[in-house]
C-alpha cells in the first residue's frame, strides 16, 4: 500500500528557500515516478518537478533553474529543494507517486496516489 506524509512547508519572503519532504512507502517496482505537483488558488494543478526510478528528473518551465527534486532511496523520503521562491509559486503543494508508468514528466494531468499535502506561502 502506497503512502505519502509531506512535511516542510511555510512561509518565506521573496528570494527565499524552502525544502519539502515526503516520506514515501510501498513504493517500488521498476518504471516507478514520484513528483511535486502545485495547485495555487484559482488555477489548474501542475507538475512541477518528476524523477523516475533511474534518477531521471524532469522540471515544469515554472520552476526549472529553481527548484530541484531528489529521492533518498535510504530513507524512502523524496524532496524538494526550492530557491529563489517569488509569490507566484504560492500554492498547496502535493507528493504524488506512480508505481509502474512511462508517463514521468511534466504535462501529465494527475496520479494515482497522492499525499495530503503541504502549503507554501510567498510574501513579496
Amino acid at each position: 500500500q502506497v503512502q505519502l506524509v509531506e512535511s516542510g512547508g511555510g512561509s518565506v519572503q521573496s528570494g527565499g528557500s524552502l525544502r519539502l519532504s515526503c516520506a514515501a512507502s510501498g513504493v517500488t517496482g521498476s518504471r516507478y515516478c514520484l513528483a511535486w505537483f502545485r495547485q495555487a488558488l484559482g488555477k489548474q494543478r501542475e507538475g512541477v518537478a518528476f524523477i523516475e526510478r533511474d534518477g531521471s528528473t524532469t522540471y515544469a518551465d515554472s520552476v526549472k533553474g529553481r527548484f530541484t527534486i531528489s529521492q533518498d532511496n535510504a530513507k524512502n523520503t523524496l524532496h524538494l529543494q526550492m530557491n529563489s521562491l517569488s509569490p507566484e509559486d504560492t500554492a498547496m503543494y502535493y507528493c504524488a507517486a506512480d508505481t509502474w508508468t512511462y508517463y514521468c514528466r511534466p504535462g501529465r494531468p494527475s496520479m494515482p496516489y497522492w499525499g495530503q499535502g503541504t502549503q507554501v506561502t510567498v510574501s513579496s
